[in-house]
């Protein structure tokens, strides 16, 4: 099946690296209107460019802490402004902030991590949700961490993922009414991506690529197709309240 997403309106948080970069350039390279947000990775203008090659125009960029109610509620505002409406929310913000075994771990590096990963996803949902059009789709981007427990010293991150599903199952129970589908993606071990740069070794993925079934890594692009799917009304309009893997096979190594 062609996937089509033209005069869809989509909004991707955490759109300017890694997963969410992909997911973005996935989006627009089928024709939909694109916006996404960022924290510390401000796209420059070559990205931008190629975005708008993809596309044939700009998508719309904003800068937002989205842990900060009031920051989320203007940015909201501003984004469909841009869009002239929301049809697609990809829930894609967040991080592991640190590694820390649960005996030495802070309650206010506990807070912060579910902050970033649940609560951002939480006010986003929240302040979409006046403006997603009925039919709509929420796709939440979680981890295989939130199965599996994710690794040393990340109690605090799986925490915070397996509460995404929970939340994706609520959220599909509350839509359905306005026929809006909420789903839920897991990837595993992806590269081209800040966290595994920032909280993994060389050696530490080699191993872990070794334990993977398929016995090789994922890429951005490899999260970026099942979101479209799912996104997709044609593809997936009976589908809400799933957790799609994409591990190469880890959850059950």
């Amino acid at each position: 099946m062609i996937q089509d997403f033209s005069g869809r309106r989509v909004l991707v948080t955490g759109g300017g690296v890694g997963i969410g970069l992909g997911i973005v350039r996935a989006f627009a390279r089928q024709g939909a209107e694109v916006a996404f947000t960022y924290l510390t990775h401000e796209p420059d203008s070559d990205l931008l460019d190629e975005l708008a090659w993809l596309h044939g125009s700009r998508p719309f960029a904003i800068r937002l802490d989205a842990t900060d109610e009031q920051q989320v509620d203007h940015a909201m505002v501003a984004i469909v402004d841009a869009l002239g409406g929301l049809d697609i929310l990809v829930n894609n913000s967040g991080g592991m902030v640190q590694r820390s075994p649960l005996a030495q771990m802070s309650l206010e590096l506990w807070r912060k991590v579910l902050d970033v990963n649940l609560t951002s996803c939480f006010l986003v949902t929240r302040a979409a949700l006046a403006h997603l059009s009925d039919g709509g789709s929420i796709i939440n981007v979680a981890s295989l961490a939130g199965q599996n427990g994710g690794g040393q010293g990340a109690a605090a991150y799986a925490t915070s993922k397996a509460a995404m599903f929970g939340f994706t199952t609520a959220m599909a129970k509350e839509l359905a009414p306005r026929q809006i589908r909420v789903n839920a993606v897991a990837p595993g071990l992806i590269l081209d991506t800040p966290f595994h740069e920032q909280f993994n070794t060389a050696d530490g993925r080699a191993a872990a690529i070794e334990s993977i079934p398929l016995k090789k890594p994922g890429l951005p692009a490899d999260v970026a197709g099942p979101v479209l799917w799912l996104a997709d009304n044609a593809a997936a309009g009976f589908v809400t309240g799933t957790v799609t893997d994409i591990n190469g096979g880890a959850y059950f190594s």
